[in-house]
């Protein structure tokens, strides 16, 4: 009897403390996500101003009802008998109604609210230049089209970059002063340059000069009817690109995490695991890339973000048919609500990816506060 009473009392206290962290790991994970919503919220409306040009394309868009309407005017045979006042004046009242439809008349900033709301919901109407493949004008339909092309090539190229980063920067742990080594450091600097430099003699190598690889889209024209054809055509077109992403962080990352992975390995507790008899690879594992996990998952997490904003001059230098692209194209063209349709896309992206790092750091640190109080066991 006094075993099982002894027993309840210490599971209590278990349950009491596991509740306590539930709690806690949503409370942090509320906090965050409000935060992330007012910082996306408010670089948004940012984006409407700067996109606006605090009303100034509002005034262009009068101009062009005004210029619009005068040639409809122009060729309409029943205003032929008005005289030059009678025709101005009827001009005028039709351009007061095209104006008050398009909400035109209302003070900008009350407007600019209602474009935040439009904008962070994607409810941007019709794009006023371009189109969707489909032939779509809606600018929701031309971002969905755009979107999933992007996170293909760069969650495969993010990816790619990790892994090879990690067993890379682990292979030169293990021979730090070697030839490899040192060559890592020298060519360290060369991350500097952006991914879409790299693409460039990529291109000129394995395409103009080689012939190997395609210049750049995402599918051979024309795309072949089999499906199986046409993800070969694909994963021959992203080649290029992904090397690009992996060529120009892949030096300074794994010469980054490599000085993390020597630090961690001369600690005290390394030697007494290589004094247990334990391999390698379980040291590795065990005792040196898990204290080193939370410095890697935000060097990464950072790195990430470097390359969606890189996004836009890649997917234009690749000609691939993404976010970065369109991007590129209505900022050509100012199609304002495709600008800022894309700006709200890369905000949700940038949000997700900053949530995601602090919930996983959260996870692997149990250093990491989380809620205000307490730590997580």
């Amino acid at each position: 009897m006094l075993n099982i009473e002894t027993a309840q009392e210490q599971t209590v206290p278990a349950k009491k403390r596991t509740s306590g962290n539930l709690g806690r790991i949503a409370k942090y994970t509320l906090v965050r996500g409000l935060t992330l919503i007012i910082t996306v919220v408010i670089g948004v409306y940012l984006a409407i101003l700067i996109a606006n040009g605090g009303g100034y394309v509002d005034k262009m868009r009068e101009g062009q009802v005004r210029e619009q309407l005068s040639l409809e005017l122009a060729g309409n045979e029943a205003m032929s008998h008005l005289t030059l006042q009678e025709r101005r004046a009827v001009e005028e009242d039709m351009v007061k109604i095209r104006i008050e439809q398009l909400g035109l008349d209302r003070p900008f900033m009350i407007r600019s609210f209602e474009y935040l709301w439009n904008g962070l919901t994607l409810n941007l109407g019709s794009a006023e230049y371009l189109l969707s493949d489909s032939g779509s004008r809606q600018v929701r339909n031309i971002l969905g089209e755009r979107l999933a092309p992007t996170l293909l090539l760069m969650a495969t190229g993010q990816l790619f970059l990790f892994f090879i980063s990690v067993f890379f920067a682990l292979f030169l742990s293990r021979r730090y002063g070697s030839v490899m080594d040192k060559i890592v450091v020298a060519l360290a600097p060369t991350s500097a340059a952006p991914s879409w430099f790299y693409g460039i003699f990529l291109i000129l190598i394995f395409a103009a000069l080689l012939g190997w690889l395609p210049f750049g889209g995402m599918v051979a024209a024309p795309p072949p009817e089999n499906a199986f054809l046409r993800i070969l055509s694909t994963l021959k077109h992203m080649i290029l690109p992904v090397g690009s992403i992996v060529i120009s962080s892949i030096f300074l990352t794994s010469y980054y995490w490599r000085t993390f992975f020597l630090i961690y390995s001369s600690e005290d507790y390394v030697e007494m695991a290589k004094a247990k008899g334990l391999s390698g690879r379980a040291i590795e594992r065990r005792y040196v890339l898990r204290p080193t996990l939370p410095t890697i998952i935000t060097s990464f997490a950072l790195t990430l973000i470097g390359l969606w904003t890189g996004a836009i001059v890649l997917e234009t230098v690749f000609a691939w048919p993404g976010i970065g692209r369109l991007t590129q194209s209505a900022i050509n063209m100012f199609d304002t609500p495709v600008i800022v349709g894309t700006v709200v896309i890369y905000a949700y992206l940038l949000a997700i990816t900053v949530f995601l790092l602090d919930i996983i750091y959260a996870l692997v640190d149990p250093r990491v506060k989380l809620g205000g109080g307490g730590t997580r066991s």
